[in-house]
């Protein structure tokens, strides 16, 4: 028997598998072995990746010599074994074991598509001898998931899925003998649970005893549909299985970055889809509906009040010929445009190429500029490039990571099991936020500092890795520049000085350096936590000095990851949405630069970097901006001070807006463009990894909705642009095919190789290349090839509390939504487990304020006030409110300050004063996820 490919991790061992000679190894077991020679042996308990436990016996072998059967899940070979897996003996405890577990399955399960009745089939065993078990009761307490114990074989699949895959310890086993059983916490019902609804257990489980709670998996799909989850930068592969062209149900692919793990939106949040509220056909505003500030709280099903119905051709020619007006009128100055990172790469490449040459401006931009642009700009300042250095799974190989700004467990899930797979490895984190985070509780040292105070507290870990002598002058010296700059900052920030300042005492600061300073592989991840502040550039640039001055930058294991936010941040960055850099990080004052993108798209590049998404607001509130076109982007509730973006919004002569949903933003256009959502669409995402992935178009477009692919392109050429970009999904190889010839990083990525490998990462410069996991081994993408160390001294937020306004702002996600709500809220699962808009305060300022947990309250700041219901978390500091911007009833920048950090030009989300207030209501409340709208009043 010829072997089959296969990589192995060890040496070959020869044995004779069913009288046939196989080759094994010393790392794989008898049953691995045996599915690469075509041999399937039943299995139950066994899972591809999950340790081996070999408890149901469904894979017993027989083994030449030995008198008893052995589970070939956890046995493996030696030279020259003689192994038999369908023999009269193993078939029979097969059989008999498969036919027992069958007996205990209510009549529904024996018909179903799980693993048992597949395997019950391949045995061919039919109605069970053996009288069931007493069937315990069902517990459909949870909105996602159902518990059917009745189904339940003990084999501890969703036991080790809970707690050794994805790290959350919610599942256990419970009792002994008879009546051992499957629980949840402290035997309480799932619904109640610490459960965040990963659906790994659900994924895990070969019977259905824990199912989804529509019993989808009892219906055959239709097909599936190889593909990528619309969410988070982690960018996780996912199985689409489509029945009657909907999503029956979402599994987990082992790709590269989730190795078949999912989070509870990946999984549970794509139905948004098939919301009511979808937008269908071209939208006009009416003649009689004036624009204003208020048009942002526009019930989506009363959207004939201030709109009509168009056809396709009418809308695209009066929005392009509105903006052609003013183009001719005042210039393209006046005209600007936002992507999204929620689109496709090729979307955001034709998207900037077309307001770049259409609009005749680089004012283009989109939502990163809300989230890391100030650490692309130290990044590119330091290091020469603004990417990640290594991946996630690297933190497997590190000594040391240190996590800061960052809440990976509830903004990038599965990232986060990675994280805390390492440190039950024995990878110890550091982890430094003001909020306590559930991943602070796998930390060897966590740093609750103060808001506010990061390059206080990261100059104090600096000066104590120079004052101790850890710094790797080697390095140094022959990759880096400025280090006496640096060291000259640091030496005035001893622990014992920045204590007070960043709230963290000063042994412990001095314990957290050696931590770092004397491991021989740190990684460093950072989120939002860090860039959107005033002084967010300051902060990356200590984080990069710290990597710089002790070397851990360019081997396995050690680097900087800034935690890339949503889906394509990562890619809509490189593709040149973003208004001083044209595809690739290219600058837009270089006049070779412009010259290259001339010639390749025929067509005069303005000279003059644009204006980004916060200066953009503000010039259409001044009239200096009066044409606007925004793709999937909702400004009027992701923009700082939002009732100052919505006044601009409203400003606007001409704003069109290509959507899915009729957003906050959207309320406020003359033009409505119904457009595709993710799994109506094919094209390249690029997650926080660099690695370039192909999502696949698995559902067909809902009435008249278009690709927006083919939106651009109908605008464009309406915009005098002779664009020609033919073939399937509007053409959108022949688009990546462009995308290549303008970004060397992706010069070597071909479609086809796309189609067969489905991800490759970039830096990947001539066809056939790997990829580069890991970039800066030898030297920086710099002039001299060095790093630049930028020292930073403390600068406090722009706005402070008062006696006014005494408590801190601190916004974010939460686990359950996404960015602004458009598409989470009107997932019914998502919404049912979060249905409405919280303020998380601490019970100590709950207790001053005479509020208990439920209670209305009104948070105000300098800009506006909102109002929401009160949650107790002792994770919330005191002196601290928070509070997620994904409620348009309770809209979090409503109160947020607009302040910008002077070099990334990104807003001071992360802080502001405000005050708490017992009473308030909340005027209209939309429950998205039936569809059904509703009004309430507290």
């Amino acid at each position: 028997m010829a072997q089959p490919d296969f990589s192995p991790n060890s040496e070959a061992i020869e044995f004779i598998l069913d009288g046939k000679s196989v080759i094994g190894y010393a790392d794989e077991t008898i049953l691995e072995t045996a599915r690469r020679y075509g041999v399937e042996i039943p299995r139950l308990c066994y899972k591809s990746g999950y340790r081996a436990v070999g408890n149901c016996r469904a894979c017993m072998v027989e083994i030449e010599g030995e008198r008893v059967l052995a589970p070939s899940c956890c046995r493996y070979p030696k030279e020259g074994m003689k192994v038999a897996a369908e023999n009269q003996r193993a078939r029979h405890a097969q059989n008999m074991v498969m036919e027992l577990l069958l007996s205990d399955m209510p009549e529904k399960e024996r018909s179903n598509n799980s693993e048992l009745s597949r395997w019950a089939d391949f045995l061919k065993i039919g109605r069970p001898r053996f009288a069931a078990r007493t069937q315990p009761r069902h517990d459909l307490s949870h909105p996602a998931m159902a518990v059917n114990l009745d189904s339940c074989i003990q084999c501890t699949r969703c036991v080790r899925a809970c707690r050794e895959e994805q790290v959350n310890n919610v599942i256990g086993y419970a009792e002994r003998g008879a009546g051992a059983r499957i629980v949840f916490d402290f035997d309480d019902p799932m619904g109640a649970s610490t459960c965040v609804a990963c659906g790994e257990c659900v994924q895990a489980c070969p019977t259905g005893a824990l199912a989804p709670m529509a019993e989808a998996l009892m219906q055959k799909p239709d097909k599936t549909v190889k593909s990528l989850c619309p969410f988070c930068g982690v960018g996780c592969q996912v199985n689409y299985h489509i029945k009657d062209n909907r999503i029956l149900y979402v599994e987990g692919r082992d790709g590269p970055a989730n190795h078949g793990r999912l989070c509870v939106k990946g999984r549970y949040g794509g139905d948004y889809a098939h919301h009511p509220h979808r937008l269908t056909k071209p939208l006009i505003r009416r003649a009689d509906a004036p624009k204003s500030a208020s048009n942002a709280s526009l019930d989506p099903n009363n959207w004939q009040k201030l709109f009509r119905v168009a056809q396709w051709d009418e809308a695209l020619d009066f929005a392009a010929a509105s903006l052609r007006r003013i183009k001719d009128e005042k210039g393209g100055a006046y005209l600007s445009g936002f992507g999204s990172a929620k689109g496709s790469n090729e979307e955001a490449y034709l998207f900037q190429k077309l307001v770049r040459t259409g609009f005749g401006t680089n004012n283009v931009d989109h939502c990163t500029r809300l989230c890391h642009a100030s650490s692309v700009a130290a990044l590119l300042e330091g290091i020469g490039s603004g990417a990640v250095s290594n991946q996630v799974s690297d933190v497997l190989k590190a000594d040391v990571a240190f996590i800061i700004g960052a809440n990976p467990t509830v903004n990038h899930p599965v990232a986060a099991t990675v994280m805390k797979n390492a440190a039950a490895r024995g990878t110890k984190l550091i982890v430094a936020d003001p909020r306590v985070s559930q991943l602070a509780a796998h930390a060897e040292v966590f740093l609750r500092m103060k808001p506010n105070s990061d390059v206080a507290l990261l100059n104090a870990i600096m000066h104590v890795i120079v004052e101790e002598r850890m710094v790797d002058e080697a390095f140094v010296q022959s990759r880096t520049t400025d280090y006496e700059k640096l060291r000259a900052q640091v030496k005035k920030c001893p622990p014992e000085k920045m204590q007070a300042t960043c709230g963290i005492p000063a042994d412990t600061i001095r314990r957290v350096a050696r931590l770092y300073g004397g491991a021989e592989k740190a990684m460093i991840f950072w989120g939002m936590g860090v860039s959107q502040h005033t002084h967010g550039t300051d902060n990356a640039r200590c984080l990069i000095a710290l990597a710089m001055m002790t070397g851990n930058i360019g081997r396995d294991g050690c680097g900087l990851h800034p935690l890339r936010g949503q889906n394509n941040v990562q890619g809509a960055s490189d593709a040149g949405l973003i208004p001083m850099m044209l595809p690739d990080y290219q600058r837009v004052a270089s006049a070779d630069v412009r010259a290259r993108f001339e010639k390749l798209w025929g067509a005069a590049l303005d000279e003059k970097p644009g204006l980004t998404v916060v200066e953009i607001m503000d010039a259409a509130n001044r009239g200096e901006i009066t044409g606007m076109y925004i793709m999937g982007e909702n400004p009027a509730m992701s923009d700082p001070d939002a009732e100052h973006a919505r006044e601009g919004l409203a400003a606007l002569e001409m704003l069109v807006v290509q959507d899915i949903f009729l957003t906050e933003t959207a309320a406020f256009a003359d033009v409505i463009l119904p457009a595709s959502v993710f799994a109506e669409k094919t094209g390249t995402f690029t997650n926080t990894d660099r690695m370039v992935q192909l999502g696949r178009r698995a559902l067909e477009l809902p009435g008249e909705a278009r690709q927006d692919l083919w939106i651009i392109i109908q605008m464009a050429k309406r915009m005098g642009l002779d664009w020609s970009y033919e073939g399937e999904d509007s053409g959108v190889a022949q688009v990546f095919d462009e995308m290549r010839r303008a970004m060397p990083s992706i010069g070597g990525i071909t479609w086809e190789r796309l189609n067969t490998e489905h991800s490759v990462t970039y830096p990947c410069v001539k066809k056939g290349a790997p990829g580069e996991p890991m970039i800066f081994k030898d030297d920086f993408p710099m002039p001299d090839g060095k790093g630049r160390f930028v020292p930073a001294d403390f600068i406090p937020a722009d706005e402070l509390p008062d006696d006014s306004y005494p408590l801190v702002l601190i916004t974010g996600r939460e686990l359950e939504h996404w960015h602004t709500g458009a598409m989470t809220r009107r997932s019914q699962v998502l919404d049912a487990l979060e249905p409405a808009a919280t303020v998380s305060m601490h019970p100590e300022e709950l207790q001053k304020l005479g509020l208990s947990a439920g209670d209305m309250a009104t948070v105000s700041s300098r800009r506006g006030a909102i109002s929401l219901h009160v949650r107790a978390d002792n994770g919330t500091p005191p002196g601290a409110v928070f509070i997620p911007f994904c409620y348009y009833e309770a809209a979090a920048n409503l109160l947020t300050n607009p302040k910008l950090d002077p070099f990334g030009k990104i807003p001071e989300f992360k802080y502001c004063a405000v005050k708490v207030e017992a009473g308030g209501s909340q005027e209209t409340h939309m429950s998205f996820g039936g569809g059904i709208m509703a009004t309430a009043s507290e």
